[in-house]
């Protein structure tokens, strides 16, 4: 992965919405629990990229890359969760969840594809 990746701009896109969304959240809603551990995990995912690009090794970057996986599979939880409990409205939830989606699509085509090139070095 470069460090000017499609996956990477939109991870820090995501981010970006994540801290925004955890802004109205704390303050609007007055939610803090759920929308911490959002906060945490949806700022994760490009953290943790832009931590593969400088790894060591195939395998550290194919390990950094499924933990940015896990990362966005847990922030698409704690988003159902908070559409589930009435703190986001449907658009609001199918917004985000839809990028949440995306990114999942792409770090699981990612891990993937270097596997199967770890795989074929054996």
């Amino acid at each position: 992965m470069a460090r000017n990746s499609v996956t990477l701009d939109k991870s820090k896109n995501f981010a970006i919405r994540i801290v925004r969304l955890y802004q109205y959240l704390s303050g609007e809603m007055k939610e803090y629990v759920l929308s911490k551990q959002m906060l945490r995990s949806g700022t994760s995912i490009g953290a943790n990229l832009s931590e593969a690009i400088y790894g060591i090794s195939e395998k550290d970057f194919l390990s950094k890359v499924y933990i940015s996986l896990k990362e966005c599979a847990e922030t698409k939880y704690w988003l159902e969760l908070l559409f589930k409990t009435d703190f986001l409205s449907e658009v609001q939830y199918r917004s985000i969840d839809d990028d949440c989606t995306e990114l999942i699509k792409l770090l699981t085509s990612t891990a993937k594809t270097m596997s199967n090139k770890l795989k074929s070095n054996i």
